[in-house]
């Protein structure tokens, strides 16, 4: 019983791990080239390359030290790069400061 339930503790987290590095290989990928150059990151098939491996892993070699080692690296990814490109590329949600009423060259006010 203590088994069955270490072992789909254990399935758990490696599909766990698998989703997050599709999801950072998914974005790594959306963002643009010269975004990574922008933020001083390592270039776009760089990320691209190393987080491919990593689904190749959790996919298809069960080793932990090498499921980490990409947990690792899809940690950096969404902790370091995924940031600095979101910032270099105008931000999306959650930038700081400005409204939604606010155009290219400050708040619209109406005319006024």
């Amino acid at each position: 019983m203590l088994m069955t339930a270490f072992g789909g503790l254990m399935w758990l987290i490696f599909t766990a791990m698998l989703v997050l590095a599709v999801v950072a290989l998914v974005l790594a990928a959306i963002a643009r080239e010269d975004a990574y150059r922008a933020a001083d990151k390592q270039n776009k098939v760089f990320w691209l390359i190393i987080l491919g491996i990593t689904v190749a892993v959790n996919l298809l070699v069960p080793m932990l030290f090498l499921q980490l080692a990409g947990l690792v690296a899809t940690i950096v990814f969404f902790v370091d790069v995924r940031p600095a490109l979101r910032q270099v590329s105008g931000g999306g949600r959650g930038r700081s400061g400005g409204s939604s009423s606010d155009g290219p060259y400050g708040p619209y006010n109406g005319g006024r």
